[in-house]
C-alpha cells in the first residue's frame, strides 16, 4: 500500500487539538453520523470543539476525526492533501494515508475538487458490504426543503417517509447518473456525507435520488 507523506513543513506543534474529551467527543459526532445514515436528507448538525484544520470543512473534519482510527486509510482530495489536514487526521487518529483513492476506506473531498468515478472506489462484496468506502464531499450548502423548491434533489428510501427534498449546492453536474450506477450495485457501493462547515447530510447506497419526484416513481 503507498502512502501520503505529511504535507512539507508541517510540524506537530502547528497542528490544532482534537476533541478536548476524546470518548465523549467521538461519541457526539459518530451519533450525527448515525442520525444522518439513518435519514437520508436530513440536515444534521455536528457539535464539536476540534480545532479543525483551515483548509476543509470543519464538520468534515470532525466527523473523520471520529470515525477513523489506526486500521482505516483514508485518501485526500488535492486540495487537502496539499494542505495539513491529512498530518491532522494521521497525527489524532493514526490512520495511513494513501495516494490512490481505490485503496481507501475513507475519501474526503475538497469543495471543488474533482470526485474519482465511485465505481472506482472500495464496493465492499454482497458477503461484506461493510468493506466499501465511505466519501466525505465539502459542498457549499445542503439544506432539506419543500417540494416546491427549484432545483431540489428528490430521495426515496430506507429511512425516508415517502420522499425527501434536499437542496445541494456543490455536486458534479452529472451527479444523478453516477449516483443512480451506485444504487444500482446495492449491497455493494459507497455512501456519501455531504458535509457543510457545520452541518452533514446523509446519501447511503440504499437512497435513490432525482431531480424530480416523477423520476423516483418511475424507478
Amino acid at each position: 500500500m503507498s502512502t501520503t507523506p505529511m504535507a512539507p513543513m508541517t510540524t506537530l506543534a502547528s497542528l490544532g487539538a482534537g476533541f478536548s474529551n476524546e470518548a465523549f467527543g467521538s461519541q457526539a459526532v459518530f451519533r450525527a453520523v448515525l442520525q444522518a445514515l439513518s435519514h437520508p436528507g436530513r440536515t444534521v448538525p455536528v457539535a464539536h470543539d476540534a480545532q479543525t484544520p483551515a483548509v476543509g470543512h470543519a464538520a468534515s473534519a470532525a466527523v473523520l476525526l471520529a470515525l477513523l482510527d489506526s486500521d482505516c486509510t483514508l485518501w485526500l482530495s488535492p486540495r487537502l492533501a496539499a494542505s495539513d489536514a491529512g498530518a491532522w487526521l494521521r497525527f489524532h487518529t493514526g490512520c495511513a494515508l494513501v495516494s490512490e483513492a481505490a485503496q481507501a476506506r475513507f475519501v474526503w473531498l475538497a469543495q471543488g475538487d474533482e470526485w474519482p468515478a465511485l465505481g472506482s472506489l472500495a464496493q465492499g462484496t454482497d458477503i461484506y458490504p461493510d468493506q466499501s468506502a465511505t466519501c466525505v464531499v465539502d459542498v457549499s450548502h445542503a439544506k432539506a426543503t419543500t417540494a416546491d423548491a427549484s432545483g431540489a434533489w428528490h430521495l426515496r428510501g430506507p429511512g425516508i417517509q415517502e420522499v425527501a427534498v434536499l437542496q445541494v449546492e456543490g455536486l458534479p453536474d452529472d451527479f444523478e447518473a453516477r449516483w443512480a450506477a451506485n444504487h444500482v450495485a446495492f449491497p455493494r457501493g459507497v455512501d456519501l456525507l455531504l458535509a457543510t462547515p457545520g452541518h452533514i447530510v446523509g446519501l447511503p447506497r440504499t437512497t435513490r435520488a432525482a431531480r424530480s419526484a416523477a423520476a423516483l416513481q418511475e424507478a
